[in-house]
């Protein structure tokens, strides 16, 4: 399209300063929360997002289960327990403050919801005498029925409630605006945070955005290893826009990332490669505990951890002997709290053991209670199947009382991926906090899916409230600052220059993201060489320096395209850069060296830190304990919250 059939007016020559006590950089379910948090504090607050704040982000169309609700009032596992259990689950190689803070304050984040409009409890009485339900508070609780600490929720309820409450607060809101650049103090690399900039993805609009104090609440990269410039709109799971753009902009600024080495086997992307998860009879979450079947009818047992068989459905609600409680739907990377299930059987063990491909979920043998809240409920409420899959599959004529639906894979698999497709999922790395979920910059801090070892909808919700309230404090205390005029211009030519090219001798956005991923695959694959991850680094150099000053583009929405492609392209960078410092294996950061065989336990048993000092980049390790005992840690930095009206004290 080129510029004068644009249907919006152009404004590249059009500047807007904004000033706010507190900035909001991403609308999805952590900035709003974010942002809700520091203005009930009374301060001016500004929320930027790429997108549109009602409905945005990865969580925006919704969620079916709230994973970690240890303090609601049927809960039998304590925080201290789930959390511990989450850092076991992954030998270590988690963040135990976030996800502390996640098990802490997670129920009384879902009671916020609630207030403002949000469903959490089967107020009609639809599952009334449910084993999974409780009669007193019509709570509704997921995969372990023993311990209850899951919820199942109505997710699609609660973005909507956000935003009215963002509105009723007075948080301005600007919608549609990509943040491109984090402006620091004195345009130092790693220096205090002081604001941002961004451009209109309609009008390339430029705007400066000064604040006390940020909240970084976008999302983790994506499209570094999958692309398909022929379904670049089809998302499977995460929207395809959210890419990491905070990562390379923290990265630029100074900040200080981790675990950034982690790269598992593609198992689905937002690269338009396979087909959504939950409509293929996943049973890992949302269609726990499905039935699976092989094409002659015969049924795939469920077995428990220690590997016994179980005899009845209800028997897979239930923790294994001698396992204090179980989880699902959650930390899947190096799981030992979890049930097997069918997804984990190897398929060549299955087809020699007679089963016949392919298989399929049946719900048809799940007692009625059980069949309704998947397909009725959990299926109509999970981000990425209330449309696509409840809705679609209905009117096409599905009844889950007699039909079943075919797994393209199984578990989490839906399509065939080659060993090097690599993606971040699962606990992926971002950016390093503190207590105060602050970053290394001052004034910057950090919620959601640009945390390390960032997981759910739950996690980006309490999180960001937690980051929210933490920004308001230090807004309160540290005024503004200004700006570099200097940095502010450098961030506008970068920006613009696309706009200057010759669009007929050009590259554009999908060469380019075609042309990363096609070299992390060769060279930050499966199998982590120096030699590789070397000639990787040249080449995404290489690219840097004479492919972008070589692209082009006609309009706002594909320069916003393209400036994605640059983010991508940083992260790539950032990634490569950790894994030439982890210079042993690491099985829970699926990490596989093949040219050391160092088994230096302790060297191993390390967070790497990466950072750029002077745009030089500079390494560093970290305790895997480093924020130390948990509990105490969170009410030594949280006295007012705990003394607060708004605290669940269990």
């Amino acid at each position: 399209m080129y510029q004068q059939d644009w249907p919006y007016p152009l404004e590249w020559d059009k500047e807007e300063v904004i000033q706010s006590e507190v900035l909001i950089l991403g609308g999805g379910i952590a900035g709003c929360m974010a942002a809700i948090a520091a203005a009930r504090q009374g301060l001016q607050v500004v929320l930027v997002e790429k997108g549109a704040t009602k409905r945005s982000g990865a969580g925006g169309s919704g969620c079916d289960h709230w994973e970690s609700a240890a303090t609601n009032p049927c809960s039998k596992v304590t925080p201290e327990e789930l959390a511990k259990a989450m850092l076991e689950d992954n030998d270590g190689f988690n963040n135990g403050i976030s996800h502390y803070i996640e098990c802490r304050e997670g129920y009384d984040r879902l009671l916020d919801i609630e207030k403002l409009g949000g469903k959490i409890r089967d107020t009609e009485d639809a599952f009334k005498g449910a084993e999974f339900r409780d009669e007193r508070t019509k709570l509704m609780f997921a995969y372990d029925y023993e311990n209850k600490y899951t919820i199942r929720i109505w997710g699609s309820t609660f973005k909507p409630a956000m935003y009215n409450e963002l509105k009723r607060l007075g948080v301005k809101i600007y919608d549609r605006i990509m943040i491109t650049s984090l402006l620091t103090e004195d345009g130092k690399q790693g220096g205090r945070c002081v604001g941002a900039t961004g451009i209109h993805t309609r009008t390339g609009k430029f705007y400066i955005f000064k604040s006390n104090a940020s909240v970084m609440c976008m999302s983790r990269p994506a499209r570094v290893w999958l692309f398909s410039a022929a379904l670049p709109g089809l998302c499977e799971f995460r929207p395809t826009q959210c890419i990491g753009d905070g990562h390379a902009m923290g990265w630029r600024a100074g900040a200080e990332f981790t675990m950034m080495e982690k790269s598992v086997g593609a198992e689905f992307s937002a690269s338009g490669k396979s087909y959504p998860p939950y409509g293929a009879g996943n049973n890992h979450n949302t269609w726990y505990a499905a039935s699976l079947i092989d094409s002659n009818g015969k049924e795939v047992p469920y077995a428990d951890r220690d590997g016994n068989i179980l005899e009845g459905v209800s028997d897979r609600f239930k923790p294994a002997k001698g396992q204090r409680f179980f989880m699902k739907g959650g930390n899947i990377d190096n799981p030992k709290y979890a049930y097997e299930g069918p997804e984990t059987l190897p398929l060549s063990k299955m087809v020699e053991e007679g089963y016949k491909l392919p298989f399929y979920a049946d719900l048809s043998a799940l007692p009625d209670h059980e069949r309704k809240v998947i397909w009725g409920m959990m299926i109509g409420e999970e981000g990425k199947t209330k449309i696509p899959i409840y809705k679609n599959y209905k009117d096409a004529g599905f009844d889950p009382e007699k039909h079943v639906i075919q797994c393209y894979g199984r578990g989490w698999t839906s399509a065939s991926f080659l060993p090097q497709e690599r993606q971040l999922f699962g606990l992926p790395g971002g950016f390093l906090n503190d207590w105060s979920l602050s970053t290394n910059l001052a004034g910057l801090y950090v919620a959601g899916d640009s945390l390390f070892a960032s997981n759910c909808f739950g996690h980006a919700a309490t999180t960001g409230y937690y980051a929210g309230r933490h920004a308001a404090e230090f807004a309160q205390e540290n005024g503004l600052m200004e700006i570099d005029l200097k940095q502010i211009n450098n961030e506008k030519a970068r920006v613009y220059a696309p706009l200057k090219n010759d669009p007929h001798n050009s590259i554009g956005w999908k060469e380019l993201n075609m042309g990363i991923a096609k070299t992390m695959q060769n060279y930050c694959g499966e199998v982590k060489r120096n030699e590789l991850l070397n000639i990787g680094l040249s080449l995404l150099k290489e690219y840097e320096e004479t492919v972008i000053p070589n692209t082009f583009a006609y309009n706002p929405h594909e320069l916003v395209r393209l400036l994605e492609v640059f983010d991508i392209l940083t992260v790539s960078q950032i990634i490569l850069q950790s894994c030439l410092a982890r210079d042993t294996s690491s099985k829970p950061l699926c990490f596989h060296r093949g040219d050391s065989k160092e088994t230096d336990i302790d060297k191993n048993n390390q967070f790497i830190t990466v950072k750029q000092v002077d745009n030089q980049v500079h390494i560093g390790r970290l305790s895997l304990n480093y924020f130390g005992d948990l509990k105490e840690n969170y009410e030594k930095n949280n006295k007012d919250y705990i003394g607060g009206g708004n605290y669940d004290a269990r």
